[in-house]
């Protein structure tokens, strides 16, 4: 087992439980270290498996690694991230759409693989809609996850909140946030903070990679060109999850059935 370099203790601590509970510790290891360690291994001819968990870049690496060795083949199991888009009509219930898009865009700080990233409003509802999601943002506790009226805590390291600083400020440059947390209150200083934020985007193919942290992409669609979106948002290259809010099962069916996502949510 090989922790992402940001989590050792907590991986120290499974595999600690894991031998108590009588996993003999020949067969379960811990190997904490940054990618080299992970390089090491995957190159190591003894390696006879790998399963993977993060990000889509690094997953590709693995498998040129492996596809390079002079070994036997060995599989790859990869679970990478998502931009796990939520498609919402006009008949949803705004109050129970906003609680989804609340807890699933930016508790955990946006930090779960299936966290939302891509909202996608019917044009007939997305004022009023994008109004109460901005309003229920507004009233977050952002703080100390130690505390239990914490609701969003702070990104993994330095690198996560300073990519996703420069993210916020280049589409806030262009005019394209609609909402951030901190203009609001102020954020905690000692951490590595990220505000939640809301940004309006043109087209779902506009959102070509996961942002990983509390920022949530909007877009409209117009009645009656859902295949349009559909089409959109599979050419994103993403599949991990996705979440329907309508009140029509034909809908929410077909889009289940045009977009070939891991987990969908109705």
């Amino acid at each position: 087992a090989k922790p992402a370099e940001q989590t050792p203790l907590i991986a120290a601590e499974a595999v600690r439980i894991l031998h108590q509970a009588g996993v003999p510790t020949g067969a379960l290891q811990l190997l904490p270290g940054d990618g080299k360690v992970g390089a090491a291994l995957v190159a190591d001819r003894r390696v006879a498996g790998v399963a993977f968990t993060g990000s889509t870049e690094v997953a590709r690496a693995i498998n040129r690694a492996l596809a390079a060795k002079d070994a036997p083949i060995v599989p790859l199991i990869a679970e990478t991230g998502g931009i796990n888009p939520m498609i919402v009509d006009a008949t949803a219930l705004p109050e129970q759409v906003t609680d989804d898009v609340i807890a699933s865009a930016f508790r955990s700080a946006g930090q779960r693989c299936s966290a939302l990233r891509l909202l996608c409003l019917q044009e007939d509802v997305a004022e009023p809609v994008l109004d109460m999601i901005a309003g229920a943002a507004r009233a977050l506790s952002v703080g100390d996850p130690r505390e239990l009226s914490t609701q969003v805590g702070p990104v993994i390291d330095a690198e996560a909140k300073d990519k996703l600083d420069r993210w916020i400020a280049d589409h806030d440059g262009a005019g394209r946030v609609r909402f951030r947390w901190d203009r609001f209150k102020p954020l905690p200083t000692a951490g590595f903070y990220v505000p939640p934020t809301i940004i309006p985007l043109d087209r779902a193919r506009d959102l070509r990679e996961e942002v990983f942290g509390p920022i949530l992409h909007v877009v409209r669609w117009h009645a009656g060109r859902l295949d349009a979106l559909l089409d959109d948002i599979a050419g994103n290259g993403y599949g991990l999850t996705l979440g329907i809010h309508s009140r029509i099962d034909a809908t929410a069916a077909h889009i289940a059935e045009r977009l070939a996502n891991g987990n969908v949510y109705v």
